[in-house]
């Protein structure tokens, strides 16, 4: 390859991403392929900082939250991205600054200077996979992994959440009904990626 890939999976909570993400690069791996995995929030200070104050809902406001999403994703690109891909690797990274644009969006910050204010510092993705389900089916699925309150709210944030997610378009960016079965899911991924690769 003369350059590094960067391919991202987005999606509501309970949409599967971080599985086909997991899936992709096992799949990349056994080709042979250089790949990388990365994760947002990651597990800097920032990262750290979100996640924390993720189990306490409202402790922070919707600009606050952006700000640490920003500082997070800005030591991601310089300390993770920009030097996988200067190695020609391929990158699958689970959330990127679509996600910020959706949840924070839906939170009532425009969308537009979300975007802007990402597009300074950011590489572009190369792919751009986005699993669509229904917010009350991916709570369903996510219910035992961690305890939800306050679903109802959950459910309607989600919807919205949802909403800006289906709304992104672009040549790189393939839209996937996450309802799927898993391994249909998967096997349409790969093909893509390996089409674009090719």
């Amino acid at each position: 390859m003369k350059k590094g890939i960067l391919i991202v999976f987005e999606g509501i909570d309970g949409a599967g991403k971080s599985t086909q993400a997991e899936i992709l690069m096992k799949k990349l791996l056994a080709r042979g392929l250089d790949v990388v995995y990365f994760r947002e929030p990651t597990k800097s200070k920032w990262g750290r900082k979100i996640r924390k104050k993720a189990l306490h809902p409202d402790s922070l406001t919707p600009e606050e939250e952006l700000d640490l999403f920003q500082r997070d994703r800005k030591e991601n690109v310089e300390k993770n991205l920009k030097p996988a891909l200067e190695k020609k690797k391929i990158v699958v990274l689970d959330r990127y600054y679509y996600s910020t644009i959706a949840y924070q969006g839906a939170k009532g910050i425009e969308k537009k200077r979300i975007r802007q204010m990402n597009e300074e510092f950011v590489i572009k993705p190369d792919l751009v996979f986005i699993l669509d389900i229904d917010p009350q089916k991916g709570l369903k699925r996510i219910e035992n992994r961690e305890k939800k309150d306050r679903l109802f709210e959950q459910e309607e944030y989600l919807v919205k959440v949802r909403k800006i997610f289906q709304g992104f378009k672009g040549e790189n960016v393939v839209h996937i009904p996450a309802q799927r079965p898993k391994n249909e899911i998967s096997t349409k991924i790969e093909e893509t990626v390996l089409r674009f690769l090719t």
